[in-house]
């Protein structure tokens, strides 16, 4: 295959160039690629992402600093998953070209030299302002205006971190202190400081811990635990956590552990209401609570990116609603937004739950009794009526079912919908791959564009719900949609948005 390649003239580990040289030194030469050339290239991005794992984690511990790209995390992550990241950005450009870690590298030295203030920075979308917008200014520059609003800042005003108390810590529970771990940082953000079960056995917190560090479905956990039998604690990379044994939530003095003004999350769904859930307040050390279930009653039904301004100074008690709502509602509010939604009706295909039983037994419930890997369960779901609680134009439109099937994780939302405005295939979906990469919605809404993505392709995707664009029918003003979301990551990760909202600890958003 001939045409232009583009290829380094010298490369970090041939020839010991200092890697920010790098992004001057390409050449644009018409060639035949070849095997070596290839190599050549990948050595040359690997060098650069090396070179890029340090700076991130060192303007994430010492100025509280989060990079992405493009919504795909940066923290933490290997070479290999730094280089992905950049070639997923290819999805989000219009002429679907490859983001260069060339092109990233400078503008992350850049703010590692400016001492910069708790931020939440986009390299790829700061890439991509450059290219519109630099207007013959530096990377050096550019970047310095752009951040200049947290320039300088580093250590200036401290933040306290807010304590966490998880109640209950099952699926949705230990998903939720994988995430609070993960973003520790400094300390100055969420920090989990308790864990409130029933005790099961003799060795509760050692199966504890093991269902913490092993997951059938995500995979094992990204880094260490200690268990700490005599003092029921447990040490996950570097985060003491109390384990608390208790069968009533306000009988516990969270102050005898050293919590206080503590954000509760309970993730047991046995209360739903204020009332119920208002137990919680009773405790020394308790300030706020979120359920991580639906709210009755009068609570506020919080999906973020939705109604999250709607959280006040004054909320004790919030839900963070359900999986599926906060699945669906963001790309209902974008549908709705640009053609109008006349009316329509919701079907989820959902993974089955620990609700079900694995064989045949009694149950409460309609047709939940019957063994769930086994029988595709047709069930009820509240999510389009909850979804009026987070959107209230779409009151009274909306109907909605579920079918439970036979998968342990991932499930998938079939907007039916009629619209005011007649679209085509084509228009839609290029209209929500620019709200997934550019709207306020990006960190709900992704997008998908591949004939070939089944569920399993979707574990630990940190969106509300991901727009399968292959699958989208449309026909005039009628249109079906198809969503998928990992209802237990995805869902968790939105959960922790709210709690970040709550308790006040979301740093600016770059670049603007």
């Amino acid at each position: 295959m001939s045409g232009l390649l583009l290829i380094a003239g010298d490369c970090v580990r041939r020839h010991n160039v200092a890697p920010f040289f790098i992004p001057y030194m390409w050449k644009v030469l018409p060639v035949t690629q070849k095997p070596d050339q290839c190599l050549g290239e990948w050595i040359d991005r690997e060098a650069l992402a090396e070179a890029m794992i340090p700076m991130i984690g060192q303007l994430y511990r010492n100025n509280n600093v989060v990079t992405s790209i493009y919504g795909r995390g940066l923290i933490n992550r290997s070479v290999i998953a730094i280089l992905k990241a950049h070639r997923f950005a290819r999805h989000r450009l219009v002429d679907e070209a490859e983001l260069s870690v060339h092109e990233t590298f400078p503008i992350l030295k850049a703010m590692s030299e400016l001492k910069l203030g708790a931020a939440s920075v986009d390299l790829g979308k700061m890439v991509a302002k450059f290219k519109a917008e630099g207007n013959g200014r530096s990377v050096e520059q550019f970047t310095r205006d752009e951040l200049a609003d947290v320039v300088g800042k580093q250590n200036g005003a401290a933040r306290e971190g807010t304590d966490v108390v998880l109640y209950g810590f099952g699926r949705i529970g230990r998903l939720l202190a994988r995430i609070l771990i993960e973003k520790t940082g400094g300390g100055d953000g969420l920090r989990l400081r308790a864990i409130v079960v029933r005790k099961g056995a003799e060795n509760d917190l050692v199966k504890r811990a093991s269902l913490l560090r092993r997951d059938s479905v995500h995979g094992p956990f990204d880094g260490t635990i200690v268990i700490d039998e005599a003092n029921n604690t447990l040490i996950a990379n570097g985060n003491l956590i109390q384990v608390i044994y208790s069968n009533d939530p306000s009988s516990i003095d969270y102050t005898a552990y050293g919590i206080k003004n503590a954000l509760l999350v309970d993730n047991t769904g046995k209360w739903r209401d204020a009332e119920g859930l208002s137990q919680h307040l009773k405790c020394p050390g308790i300030d706020r609570v979120v359920l991580t279930a639906p709210g009755k009653g009068a609570l506020k039904n919080i999906v973020h990116g939705i109604n999250h301004g709607d959280i006040s100074a004054d909320d004790k008690i919030i839900s963070a609603a359900s999986c599926t709502t906060n699945a669906i509602v963001p790309v209902l509010k974008a549908v709705n937004d640009q053609y109008g939604i006349v009316n329509g009706h919701v079907e989820t295909v959902h993974s089955y739950t620990n609700d079900q039983n694995l064989i045949d037994n009694f149950h409460k419930g309609s047709r939940r009794g019957r063994s769930a890997p086994l029988n595709m369960v047709i069930t009820e779901t509240g999510a389009a009526t909850a979804a009026a609680k987070a959107l209230p134009v779409l009151k009274g439109r909306l109907t909605g079912n579920a079918i439970r099937v036979p998968t342990p994780n991932v499930s998938m939302a079939i907007l039916n919908l009629n619209l005011e405005k007649a679209t085509s295939r084509e228009e839609i979906n290029e209209y929500l791959r620019q709200m997934a990469m550019h709207s306020d919605l990006h960190k709900q809404i992704d997008y998908v564009s591949s004939q070939e993505v089944v569920s399993t392709d979707f574990v630990g995707s940190r969106h509300a719900g991901v727009v399968d664009a292959e699958a989208t029918i449309c026909n005039d003003n009628r249109v079906v949609l198809y969503v998928w979301y990992d209802n237990e990551f995805g869902y968790s990760c939105q959960v922790v948005r709210v709690m970040e909202d709550m308790a006040g600890v979301n740093p600016p958003a770059f670049p603007h």
